[in-house]
């Protein structure tokens, strides 16, 4: 997103290699308007950044985090944990266990650490995206607006192909 805005939402991972899945939640909200940050911010080789990084996200004006992580998946829980902000959770997909590892480690808080958790992978990472813009679009009625014109594309998409086959018209 364009730096001409302050970033409201931070789209933060545990690794690099989380980005082609995060790619994603970038991709939506850039699609709706919504400034946001990107960085690699690791629970367990950089805790101190972490710790920083929620600790500030609100005094930066941040909004909400969208944090994806794969395998031990701390890092939502770990952000969550020091921060008052809407924290989304997606699960990125390991290699031992699909992200199963992941979803159960992010959707297994105990109470009182609220953490928002999504699909594994794109779909999780997509609905991140798309969600962060709704919280935002509760102050934001430009957002908000996008978010209603998406709804309607995809309502129009359906109505206006509603035969299955892939040769029809």
């Amino acid at each position: 997103m364009s730096s001409n805005s302050a970033p409201k939402v931070g789209v933060i991972m545990g690794s690099k290699s989380d980005w082609p899945v995060m790619e994603h939640a970038a991709a939506m909200l850039d699609r709706l308007g919504v400034a946001y940050e990107t960085r690699v911010v690791s629970a367990h080789r950089t805790p101190d950044l972490l710790f920083d990084y929620a600790k500030g996200a609100a005094e930066r004006g941040l909004q909400v985090i969208v944090a994806g992580a794969g395998g031990a998946a701390h890092l939502p829980g770990m952000v969550a944990s020091q921060t008052p902000l809407p924290v989304l959770g997606v699960p990125v997909e390991s290699k031992a266990l699909k992200g199963l590892d992941s979803l159960l480690s992010i959707a297994q808080m105990p109470g009182g650490i609220a953490v928002g958790t999504l699909a594994i992978g794109k779909a999780g990472a997509t609905n991140a995206g798309l969600l962060a813009a709704q919280i935002v679009g509760l102050q934001d009625p430009a957002v908000r607006e996008a978010v209603d014109a998406f709804r309607a594309e995809q309502t129009r998409t359906v109505l206006d192909n509603p035969d299955p086959r892939p040769d029809a018209e």
